[in-house]
């Protein structure tokens, strides 16, 4: 398999190569080529679930009308069973709602994506919405856009930054196709995937933005997904209550996190086979439409609202599918307080079951069909607590949309936008924003993690900024510091510290005094800033450089870091003020300067946590495929009579079955290569064999730790 690919690849690079077009014109086309390319992927997919749907409750529903609603359960059953195979076999990217994976892939694998998640996920999300699954279909595109840009990457043999470039447009790409918003498209790249605004990555995307769009519009048209009145706030102190609203929105956003994930964790502990879990989630979603109608009828006075008459494709339940129609009528206030409430609490657990099962599908369109249900409640609250006020059921319906999204993804800039661009209504954008502002903020000050990076989070991922924090935590600051730096000391000149700045093209340094203590730091801006300062407040213009001595203009009792912290300190340490540089300092005596870590240095850093998480995970997973019955992990410590006490692990005799995983020597994991000198107490990890366990103990003179198999 991989031979076909690298020849694939060697072609396309030599390709370019030959080309040898201009940097900005490679990027312009790439970014137009997968802009265009998703688009297509979007109409297909898109025509694809409207397919299924109408095959399986028309065509599928036909052959025994007898049935009647039981239906309902059948065809999600019999979908899930036809699309988990295709995942648990195929593609087990195209598990779940597919950002999280696209998320990690620009994380720790350079934006690199295994092509065939394309054609999963299209398929595999396919009969999962249009057999009734309750998802949306912008999450599939995403990561059907991502992967298209991914591989285009690949196969030209592009560095990781750019590769990371075409996966950010081709998920705007998908946003922008699937919603007919290519603004929103735009920001939710920006605002989830990278987690910042990169101006070397926005021009692109937003070009394949816009390809996309006009390639969806020509297929499926120009008209915006909801024909809203024309809304507006009827008074400023209106703004109070979309506030509150947001604020309920921060709790429905939590409360849609954890139940998605406690149901993934639910059905990854079911001791069953992972193609056959979307079944049965599939079940539990059936059986909950099958009764869904006879509880709707219940809280509604509406009978039409219930659904329980025939043909079934026009009464498919509310929780079926992203449920657009529906959220069209409650933007209309054409929907009953009892059901919308209903609703709120209903979607979140069809989408529960649909995607904690191992289902395909997105979590956006279920977010913005909760959204709107709870923003038609409160408004339908509010017009009875306050019959006099001049309440608008569907304002508050359309910035409800927004708010459980912002509250759900973290991602406000996009929730306005998306919602903004889909009613096509710029009258309540200043409700978008406080109410989606307020339901962002506090939904992040309750629960830190979003409805996309608590699957990271369970992986071991913290992802913020764009980087994976554990990563950082995983890489000391001696590893990559500077060892030597050049320093300045505090009596030089400032001429001789321009010479050295000219010299060097460093534009910091440590500044040492007499006694080679640590005294302060001092960079090009700091001299800059100074000889600001002297042309605006001295009378004498022409003071040589000779005699300002750099002490003068040196930052003393700089910020510091240990040589033994983690990166994830010093990036913090340097947050605040946004330095460029740290020394590092003795622990012993902080005036001791034992080096200097730098951006560059972190950047580097990061290239290297990322390659040591990815050994430790292949060698895990090596290791697990080859437990057996009479093989397992020893822990021990080294004892004081050990004949391996200062010798290397090149001088050992192991036997071939034997391998010493880790050492960890007081608060340091040590890399257990051929040099590494042994010492008493070293706790030790070893793989081996059972029979060879109390050898190993012999030859260490160690006492057993732990022992597993």
């Amino acid at each position: 398999m991989l031979l076909p690919q690298r020849i694939k690849s060697r072609f396309f690079s030599k390709l370019l190569d030959r080309l040898a077009p201009r940097e900005g014109m490679v990027l312009l086309l790439l970014s137009i080529v997968v802009g265009a390319a998703t688009g297509l992927a979007a109409v297909c997919f898109i025509e694809l679930i409207s397919f299924i749907h109408r095959f399986s409750y028309g065509e599928i529903s036909g052959l025994l009308p007898g049935l009647g609603r039981i239906w309902f359960i059948i065809i999600p059953v019999l979908g899930a069973l036809l699309g988990g195979p295709i995942i648990s076999h195929f593609a087990s990217e195209a598990k779940g709602h597919g950002v999280p994976e696209v998320m990690q892939a620009l994380i720790q694998r350079g934006g690199r994506i295994r092509p065939r998640v394309a054609v999963a996920k299209i398929v595999a999300s396919a009969l999962c919405i249009g057999s009734g699954g309750s998802a949306g279909r912008e999450g599939p595109i995403v990561q059907v856009g991502s992967t298209l840009g991914s591989t285009l990457g690949q196969w030209l043999s592009l560095s990781d930054e750019r590769i990371r470039n075409l996966v950010a447009c081709g998920a705007a790409a998908g946003i922008a196709a699937t919603f007919n918003a290519p603004i929103a498209g735009v920001t939710f790249a920006l605002e989830v995937l990278l987690s910042e605004m990169q101006v070397a990555v926005f021009g692109n995307v937003v070009i394949a933005a816009v390809s996309s769009s006009i390639v969806s519009q020509f297929f499926l048209g120009r008209k915006p997904a909801f024909f809203v009145p024309a809304y507006s706030m009827h008074s400023s102190w209106e703004i109070l209550l979309y506030v509150i609203l947001g604020l309920l929105a921060a709790l429905v956003g939590i409360l849609f996190i954890r139940l998605l994930n406690a149901l993934e964790n639910f059905f990854d502990g079911l001791p069953l086979p992972a193609m056959i879990k979307p079944a049965v989630g599939a079940l539990l979603l059936g059986i909950l439409a099958f009764f869904y109608p006879h509880v709707s009828s219940l809280v509604s006075p509406l009978p039409d609202e219930s659904r329980l008459g025939l043909p079934l494709l026009a009464n498919v339940p509310h929780v079926y599918g992203s449920g657009f129609d529906f959220i069209a009528q409650v933007l209309q206030g054409n929907a009953s307080f009892g059901l919308l409430v209903m609703l709120v609490f209903l979607k979140p657990l069809a989408t529960s079951f649909t995607l904690g099962s191992g289902n395909s599908g997105g979590v956006f369109a279920p977010s913005l069909f909760t959204g709107a249900m709870l923003g038609g409640a409160f408004g339908h609250a509010v017009r009875y607590l306050a019959p006099s006020l001049p309440i608008d059921i569907g304002a508050y319906a359309l910035v409800g949309m927004a708010s459980v999204f912002a509250a759900a993804a973290r991602a406000p800039l996009t929730a306005m936008l998306i919602v903004f661009e889909m009613s096509n209504d710029y009258n309540l954008i200043l409700p978008l924003m406080a109410a989606g502002m307020t339901a962002s903020f506090v939904a992040y000050w309750l629960h830190p993690d979003s409805i996309y990076t608590i699957k990271l989070t369970k992986r071991g991922i913290r992802f913020e900024q764009g980087r994976d924090l554990d990563i950082m935590q995983g890489v000391l600051v001696e590893e990559v510091m500077n060892h030597a730096p050049i320093t300045v000391d505090r009596d030089q000149s400032l001429a001789e510290l321009f010479g050295l700045v000219h010299e060097t093209h460093l534009q910091g340094f440590p500044v040492v005094g007499q006694d080679k203590k640590l005294y302060g730091m001092v960079s090009l801006q700091d001299m800059e800033r100074t000889l600001q300062d002297i042309d605006r407040t001295m009378r004498v213009k022409d003071i040589p450089l000779k005699d300002i001595p750099v002490w003068d203009v040196t930052t003393p009792e700089p910020v510091t870091v240990f040589a033994d912290e983690p990166i994830g300190s010093a990036i913090r340490k340097m947050a605040p003020r946004d330095l460029a540089r740290l020394p590092v300092v003795s622990r012993q005596d902080p005036l001791v300067l034992v080096g200097l870590i730098s951006r560059s240095d972190i950047l580097r850093a990061y290239q290297v946590g990322i390659m040591r998480k990815q050994q430790q995970y292949l060698m895990r997973e090596r290791l697990v495929l080859r437990l057996g019955d009479d093989i397992g992990f020893v822990e021990l410590v080294i004892g004081q009579n050990s004949a391996c006490v200062g010798r290397k692990l090149a001088d050992l005799t192991l036997h071939q079955s034997t391998s010493i995983v880790a050492v960890r020597r007081q608060h340091e994991v040590m890399n257990p290569d051929s040099s590494i000198v042994f010492q008493q107490g070293d706790l030790l990890t070893i793989f081996c064999r059972t029979k060879h366990r109390q050898e190993i103990l012999q030859m260490f003179d160690g006492f057993e730790v732990a022992a597993a198999r």
